[in-house]
């Protein structure tokens, strides 16, 4: 496993990545996540991450090309892989994730796998919301998750935007 950091809008992230694609985008700065024994420091392997997160946040990039490996039980992989089917720009509700993996009553287990989702900004769980429009729960906070939403144009309620 290789590692490197990446400042960014959201702050300082982790990058983790091996041979089989990248493992974990971690907004590092609200958990303080260390290398974990084994890891080394990254030399060119997260470049091309990197690159398209930088892309990302500067308007130039609306979906990502990288090989992904998270790492999760077959349901959060479910939950994660229909994340990456909200396109840029939209959302989704919990419910209507939770419908999208015929899991329809599964709406707090899919808020749940969203919370665990590893790989933040990348398999983009900031695109789920209530089914009332709400923001609601968001590993890297709400303020990060607007910020993501409305970097991709996302509409917000007034109140939402004051928190930024």
């Amino acid at each position: 496993m290789h590692y490197r950091y990446l400042d960014s809008p959201l702050g300082r992230l982790l990058l983790v990545g091996s041979d089989a694609g990248l493992n974990l985008v971690h907004m590092d700065e609200q958990t303080q996540m260390p290398p974990q024994p084994g890891w080394t420091q990254a030399q060119r392997q997260l470049d091309e991450a990197c690159r398209q997160l930088d892309e990302y946040f500067g308007g130039q990039r609306r979906c990502f090309d990288l090989p992904l490996a998270p790492q999760g039980t077959a349901f959060q992989q479910a939950v994660w892989q229909a994340l990456l089917e909200i396109p840029f720009g939209e959302t989704r509700s919990y419910r209507q994730q939770a419908e999208r993996i015929g899991r329809p009553s599964a709406i707090r287990a899919v808020g749940t796998a969203n919370g665990a989702n590893p790989l933040a900004v990348i398999v983009p769980c900031h695109r789920v919301i209530g089914s009332d429009g709400s923001l609601t729960g968001y590993a890297g906070g709400l303020a990060r998750k607007a910020l993501l939403l409305e970097l991709e144009g996302v509409r917000l309620p007034a109140q939402v935007s004051l928190m930024l």
